[in-house]
């Protein structure tokens, strides 16, 4: 798992791989310019992206006002919560966001994540510490209403179902369900 992703590439390279990976998604291989490319960026799946992305970029300058404020814009919008200081690698995509809160420390490469999803601490922390966050692998797909809570590590290649409920950590290429959460697969890539 390569966190540093992130602040290795700029804005511009992260919008046009998170807007490569959702045409990759939707199965789509004609490749956007100009206008068509700029409209697709309203879309609302890849707003609340770029507006992350921007927020994220803003907290990284040291401009907090501006981070916040288009933090708040993507939870008034699209009710999505994505702490700023949280580190998410090119391809991310949202099918849907409402009800979601990232508090993640980081997140890798190609996410998938659904609406009502919870990424976060399991108790109160303020102060945005790793030991109470978890950390999220590349290729990481979360169902919809799964909760990953603590200072966990997701491995690389992992599903959490659905109303999943993760507190423990999970290596690489497997599927994770139920309450408490637990593999129910593993994956031979």
């Amino acid at each position: 798992m390569n966190m540093d992703v992130p602040c290795a590439l700029g804005l511009r390279q992260l919008l046009v791989a998170d807007i490569a990976r959702q045409r990759e998604l939707f199965g789509l291989t004609k490749p956007l310019k100009g206008l068509k490319l700029w409209l697709s960026m309203l879309s609302p799946r890849f707003a609340p992206v770029l507006l992350y992305r921007l927020a994220h970029r803003f907290h990284v300058m040291g401009i907090g006002v501006l981070a916040k404020f288009f933090s708040l814009i993507n939870f008034l919008m699209f009710g999505i919560e994505i702490a700023v200081a949280c580190k998410i690698g090119p391809g991310l995509f949202f099918p849907h966001t409402h009800g979601t809160v990232i508090g993640a420390i980081s997140i890798g490469k190609n996410a998938v994540i659904y609406q009502g999803v919870t990424l976060g601490a399991k108790d109160l922390d303020f102060a945005y510490d790793a030991a109470h966050r978890p950390t999220i692998g590349d290729d990481v797909l979360v169902g919809s209403g799964a909760k990953v809570l603590g200072g966990i590590q997701l491995g690389n290649h992992v599903t959490v179902a659905a109303n999943a409920v993760l507190l423990q950590s999970i290596g690489n290429d497997v599927v994770v369900g139920g309450i408490p959460a637990k593999i129910l697969k593993s994956r031979n890539l």
